[in-house]
């Protein structure tokens, strides 16, 4: 049985809910400090489960479980280094952010090296932002493209055309109590839906295993001999090359999250704003660490449910004849809608787009922060009018919402497990940001010139990378978690060899 009414109008009753939560939490603002860092008077747990809802999207709720579908608990190696880069941008990061009262992160480089660096910073992470963020509003389509298939109304709709009007209505929700209510109402709304999904989540893995006989023990009975649940993985095959391609070893996926955390929660606006909305730097990196902590009992969570998926269906493999589903992405979502019971789906699909709203006004309440403060202000200077300032921003929140939509609408059909292709994306250029940063806080000799050249050569390197085996049809050669690294690394380096050869010259 499908999604029926009565789950319909919990999810409707839902949407509407929180976007009045989230117009009204907001508060009347004045400015845009109080309309883009909340006038820096949240309490710092508030922030610390924004953080964690921001983070998680869609991607975590339907994409992790269709990890551990296809594959083990390899996935989890990557969050204890998501913990340990938190740790280093609370106690590095941070307090140079907090002392400069900054308003973006970007600002920080300005202060450090000039307005070139600031702006071209400003620029990449608004790309990288629009790409990434443009996927994740694709993956939170997916559940509801799939409940309107299951509708009359939709009869005559193409599958395209479904998906068109799913990320239309998502958009819509995100945008309208982040227009209204800021970064204070996207961060209150952020607590409650944090609460709702991790308790869908919870509700789900409760009802497998009340539901599949012998719980967790059965999954062995259809792995074929595989090590389901295996955790930490230390073989790797194929010599060096191997090393680095292989998904999900320890030490990649240690190091892959570590970099990209540091990066995401050191360099990325989408975080760094919630960061700068606490009242001091204390605030800030309890919040930070705390998230770190959430995340990685979250991950657990999400992969076991992808495990018990595995039994629910005796492990089929996907695109099995007689299968539902075509990617892994479908699974979970189509297990809510297709085998729940009527008004528990309703509640686990609301938690699903709690998941996915949060991020996606957190991206848009960011985009048109960093595009504000760091592009606009810093062209026509500081001494705006403060109401026209602020009409400017919430047009700018609109502006960024309709880009978002748009990319999404390219990633229709695309097969691909999105949370790979996001964090893909993300981390071409997170390696170059967060090396730019490495040299402004480490690297005192280091100046703007220097700096750029560290920060292009990251960026270009990354893209050979990526680009160069995809264009010829080969298979890339160092997997996804490795990416940060080694972008950050070649920034690093070729920073610190253009600031020693200016000296000598």
């Amino acid at each position: 049985m499908g999604f029926q009414w009565v789950d319909f109008l919990i999810l409707i009753s839902y949407l509407v809910v929180i976007t009045l939560i989230g117009s009204l939490a907001g508060g009347r603002q004045r400015n845009v400090h109080d309309y883009f860092l909340g006038g820096g008077k949240v309490p710092w747990w508030a922030v610390s489960f924004s953080i964690v809802a921001a983070e998680t999207s869609t991607l975590t709720f339907i994409s992790i479980p269709g990890l551990a579908y296809i594959g083990n608990l390899n996935f989890l190696q990557v969050s204890f280094g998501y913990l340990l880069g938190r740790i280093v941008v609370a106690y590095i990061f941070l307090p140079s952010y907090k002392a400069g009262k900054i308003a973006t992160a970007y600002e920080f480089l300005e202060n450090r090296f000039g307005q070139r660096a600031r702006k071209f910073a400003s620029v990449i992470f608004l790309l990288t932002r629009i790409a990434a963020d443009g996927v994740r509003l694709f993956a939170t389509a997916i559940p509801l493209a799939i409940i309107f298939k299951g509708f009359s109304l939709f009869a005559g709709f193409s599958n395209v055309q479904i998906y068109i009007v799913s990320i239309l209505i998502i958009a819509l929700v995100a945008l309208l109590y982040t227009f209204i209510g800021g970064i204070k109402g996207v961060i209150w709304v952020d607590v409650i839906q944090m609460t709702i999904y991790i308790g869908g989540a919870l509700l789900a893995l409760f009802i497998l295993l009340s539901i599949v006989p012998g719980g967790f023990r059965a999954v062995s009975n259809f792995s074929g001999g595989v090590n389901k649940f295996s955790v930490v993985n230390f073989s790797f095959r194929g010599g060096i090359k191997g090393f680095f391609s292989e998904p999900y070893h320890f030490l990649g996926s240690l190091l892959g999250g570590m970099f990209l955390s540091m990066a995401s929660h050191g360099t990325d606006q989408l975080i760094v704003q919630r960061l700068l909305s606490t009242r001091s730097i204390r605030d800030s990196q309890k919040a930070v660490i705390t998230s770190g902590v959430i995340v990685n009992f979250q991950f657990a969570l999400f992969l076991l449910v992808g495990l018990m998926l595995f039994a629910f269906y005796r492990g089929a493999q996907i695109g099995q004849a007689g299968i539902p589903f075509t990617k892994a992405d479908e699974i979970f979502p189509y297990f809510i809608v297709y085998s729940l019971p009527v008004g528990v789906k309703g509640l686990i699909i609301a938690g699903l787009f709690a998941a996915a709203i949060s991020t996606l006004a957190g991206s848009i309440s960011s985009l048109s922060s960093s595009a504000i403060m760091d592009l606009y202000r810093g062209k026509r200077g500081y001494k705006l009018d403060e109401r026209k300032e602020l009409v400017v921003s919430r047009v700018a929140t609109f502006v960024s919402a309709v880009i978002l939509m748009f990319v999404a609408f390219g990633f229709i059909r695309v097969l691909q497990s999105v949370v790979e292709i996001a964090l893909g994306i993300a981390s071409i250029t997170y390696g170059g940001l967060l090396g730019t940063f490495i040299l402004g806080t480490l690297f005192r000799r280091v100046d703007e010139k220097s700096a750029l050249a560290g920060f292009v050569s990251g960026i270009v390197c990354m893209g050979l990378i990526i680009v160069v085996p995809f264009v010829f049809g080969k298979p890339p050669l160092f997997h996804w978690t490795w990416y940060t690294f080694i972008g950050c690394f070649v920034t690093v380096v070729v920073g610190n060899l253009a600031a020693n050869v200016k000296r000598l010259i």
